[in-house]
């Protein structure tokens, strides 16, 4: 009996990873069509849930999101056009992975080239104290003789 039940939950834990928020009715009957309709969904983040993909999304605005994709695949249109269109209509924040470009190269490379600059001034600051504290220099005739007077001053006790 408990290993019927284990092996029951085990099978629901496993198979509900997999489910999709796709409903019957949004399914195409060209099983080509379905699998392109789920790789874009895949791909396309639910402005809703953020963290999501529409595929997997409950939300009201994902299911419209699917059912246009879907549409737009009957029609006849491309993988491409279709992300290209949704990117459009609502910018790049709608692609789960975004395009490499000029500025998501800046968005993401701005912190590691903080990093580098900063770590660049911290260098050369250490370096520029360093030189500047004198501790390396040899004394000049002057500093030398203060320093005699200094240490005679004090073996006298005075």
């Amino acid at each position: 009996m408990m290993r019927r039940l284990l092996g029951c939950l085990s099978f629901i834990l496993f198979f509900s990873a997999a489910a999709y928020a796709v409903e019957p009715d949004e399914i195409l009957k060209d099983p080509a069509l379905e699998s392109r309709a789920r790789a874009i969904s895949s791909e396309l983040r639910c402005l809703v849930c953020q963290n999501q993909s529409i595929d997997d999304s409950h939300a009201p605005l994902a299911r419209d999101l699917r059912l246009l994709v879907r549409d737009r695949l009957q029609s006849g249109a491309s993988d491409s056009e279709i992300r290209q269109y949704l990117v459009d209509r609502y910018g790049e924040f709608i692609l789960l992975k975004p395009r490499i470009a000029v500025d998501t190269i800046l968005l993401w490379g701005s912190p590691f080239l903080v990093i580098v600059v900063s770590s660049f001034f911290v260098w050369r600051a250490a370096r520029r104290r360093g030189s500047q504290s004198g501790s390396d220099l040899p004394l000049t005739a002057e500093e030398k003789a203060r320093l005699d007077a200094l240490l005679a001053k004090k073996s006298r006790g005075t």
